[in-house]
């Protein structure tokens, strides 16, 4: 079973890439299952039902999101009621949407879990505690289940502390949130797939998507400055997940970028 998971897609011109390269990039490596990160897809930041829709029809089976899928209200219906568009499971249970899924591809089910770090962000639950209560449910439920989780989350090595928390018990984890796609992707000791992050979607002459004469600025002067998004060439960051169907183990794991 082969796993693309996208990195943040940022704005209308993330939005635009994707659909312009996502189905060629499913084709070359028969991408079975497509997880896309979009709480960055509005302009403006946050994710609307507009570009949620976009994304979706672009070739997403799952959405899953970060820290800003709050932002824009009038997403908070979709979230609850579209099981494949996912908020970070620890957040508080009252928030909208919910924090996982199991999709049935008919070859496998695939559980997609989105968690969100703790460590220079908001207070949350635990990330560690709450994979171990869903995990505790997926498996009450499912005998077999490929489990990939996407772990929105600030510091590396706490991506990489709850990746190999859950080595051996999930399929693939990977980050995203820091918009940089790092080179450390490989297959843990008891078989999970890893890369500490994704990447982005987005302008690729950018700092995190955004014009860097406004984040210089900001840095300059200590003022406050509109964040508008770059108008420069567009790139595709992700990884791929190679999983046994029958261990629900990583086989492979390979990072992709489209410019």
């Amino acid at each position: 079973m082969v796993v693309l998971a996208v990195g943040d897609v940022v704005g209308s011109a993330g939005c635009v890439f994707l659909r312009q390269h996502l189905p060629a990039l499913k084709r070359m490596y028969n991408v079975d299952f497509t997880i896309v990160n979009g709480e960055n897809s509005a302009d403006g930041n946050g994710i609307t039902p507009h570009s949620a829709s976009h994304i979706f029809t672009s070739g997403a089976d799952v959405i899953t999101t970060g820290n800003h899928v709050f932002r824009r209200k009038e997403l908070h219906d979709m979230l609850d009621e579209n099981d494949f568009l996912l908020r970070p499971a620890n957040y508080p249970a009252r928030d909208p949407g919910k924090g996982w899924t199991v999709v049935d591809t008919g070859r496998a089910y695939i559980c997609v879990i989105n968690l969100i770090g703790t460590v220079f962000m908001d207070s949350n639950d635990n990330p560690f505690y709450s994979a171990d209560a869903i995990l505790k449910e997926v498996h009450e439920q499912y005998e077999k289940v490929i489990t990939i989780v996407d772990f929105h989350a600030e510091a590396t090595s706490e991506k990489r502390a709850l990746a190999m928390y859950l080595d051996g018990r999930i399929s693939a984890l990977y980050g995203t949130h820091t918009h940089i796609q790092t080179a450390d992707e490989e297959v843990l000791p008891q078989k999970t797939g890893y890369l500490t992050d994704a990447g982005m979607t987005g302008p690729m002459q950018s700092i995190l998507g955004v014009d860097p004469h406004r984040v210089i600025k900001r840095y300059l002067t200590k003022m406050p400055v509109r964040f508008d998004y770059a108008r420069t060439p567009s790139q595709l960051n992700g990884v791929i997940f190679d999983i046994d169907t029958l261990t629900t183990k990583a086989n492979f794991v390979k990072r992709v970028q489209i410019k």
